[in-house]
């Protein structure tokens, strides 16, 4: 009798402590934002315990694990969320609701998410098109769209109720295709704006939407390379808003324009689109990581990239205004 009250003791005390072992496993979670970008630090409620986490820049963190029971998870500008870790995805990923920032506008994830292939298109029209759209993240934008290009191009079918299979080739030149379209009616506008009331522009008054030293910089960029600034100008935040005005200003013959619109936004788009798709393939095939995860930094040596000529053009530019002011 006192043998089996032993070993009944026994096996409760293994049961107890497999029961402990089990509450103190921890299960590897990742928190991100609807932007796909990693949320940081926040805060995980658990009955009455609350704990501060902080997740890794790829939104990994180690978590309590505990699938009997939900969870609350909060964090600054974030919607409450409560999950499950019984309910979550095969890849363990928790998705919380960011409020809106002014700073979200500069982050091409955002244009995508809410908008998908639409607002990409209209952003590229946007840029030259309505001349006000020198802001917008035009070639981080594209790169981005060639790492997500068969999820636009579903999106894209879906709206329209179609389910074709497709090759990822076809998704890319679909994507280039409508995104160069795009941006030639966009130019083809500004073009026409340029003939009509383009002369006046230089009198107008700076405002958020216009820079006058912009519309100055564009025709000087333009005298110095002729219908190849059309060309150029695609590569180059700002100076690509207000070239093809300053075409139309200055009478650039139609078909020449025609030409080198063309031309230009099809190497644009072609390059920024192919070199985000293939770049992330080759990146995630070689050094096994993904693009997706480090979207940030990207994006700032994107903007970095793109937008140097244009910096190095004004400083120099005011250096030059101020020896002859000085002179």
């Amino acid at each position: 009798m006192k043998k089996k009250m032993k070993v009944s003791f026994l096996l409760v005390i293994l049961l107890c402590s497999g029961w402990s072992v089990l509450a103190q496993q921890e299960l590897k979670v990742r928190v991100l934002n609807q932007y796909e970008s990693s949320v940081g630090q926040f805060t995980l409620i658990q009955g009455q315990e609350s704990k501060e986490f902080v997740a890794d820049k790829e939104g990994h963190v180690l978590l309590p694990l505990d699938s009997l029971q939900e969870v609350l998870i909060t964090a600054p500008m974030y919607d409450t969320l409560r999950f499950s870790y019984a309910g979550l995805s095969a890849d363990k990923t928790v998705v919380m609701e960011k409020s809106f920032e002014w700073k979200d506008l500069l982050n091409p994830m955002f244009y995508i998410v809410m908008g998908g292939l639409w607002i990409i298109l209209l952003i590229v029209f946007a840029e030259t098109g309505l001349f006000a759209g020198f802001f917008l993240p035009g070639d981080s934008l594209l790169f981005v769209a060639g790492i997500y290009s068969t999820n636009l191009i579903n999106e894209l079918f879906k709206s329209f109720g179609l389910v074709l299979e497709r090759s990822e080739w076809i998704d890319l030149i679909l994507l280039v295709t409508l995104i160069s379209i795009a941006g030639v009616i966009g130019n083809t506008v500004g073009y026409w704006f340029g003939r009509k009331i383009g002369p006046t522009m230089f009198r107008w008054k700076d405002n958020f939407f216009f820079k006058k030293h912009y519309l100055e910089q564009a025709h000087e960029f333009y005298d110095k390379h002729g219908g190849g600034a059309i060309v150029f100008a695609r590569f180059l935040p700002i100076v690509r808003t207000f070239a093809p005005i300053i075409a139309g200003i200055v009478g650039m013959d139609k078909k020449k324009f025609a030409f080198y619109n063309i031309a230009g936004c099809i190497a644009w788009v072609f390059s920024m689109i192919f070199a985000g798709h293939f770049l992330q393939k080759w990146v995630k095939a070689q050094f096994g990581f993904d693009l997706k995860d480090h979207l940030e930094v990207i994006i700032i040596i994107i903007v970095l990239v793109t937008t140097a000529p244009v910096l190095i053009k004004l400083v120099s530019g005011g250096k030059k205004r101020k020896e002859k002011g000085e002179g």
